[in-house]
């Protein structure tokens, strides 16, 4: 593995765009190097794929904090499972 880091989610200061995380909280590194991250109080699941380090692209919630499908309620953990083809969450909700 190469020994100098390179920035491939966030790096941009708090906020709400797809390269920025307010208090990111839950990671998951696939096989094939996908990325994905609780983004915790912007209320959604962001993924970057093996080489895209420009924007994330959001996979779950980014429709504000509540308990509709398209919603997620501070998500704290997060995980793909390759066999199921799913993406499991955890949140408050």
């Amino acid at each position: 593995w190469s020994q100098n880091g390179v920035t491939v989610a966030g790096g941009h200061g708090e906020g709400g765009a797809t390269n920025q995380f307010f208090y990111p909280w839950g990671l998951f590194v696939d096989d094939d190097q996908t990325v994905v991250i609780a983004d915790f109080f912007n209320d959604r699941i962001v993924q970057w794929k093996n080489g895209n380090t420009t924007n994330g692209q959001v996979v779950a919630g980014g429709k504000g904090q509540g308990n509709r499908l398209n919603q997620l309620n501070r998500p704290r953990g997060v995980l793909v499972d390759k066999a199921t083809d799913s993406l499991i969450i955890c949140d408050w909700g």
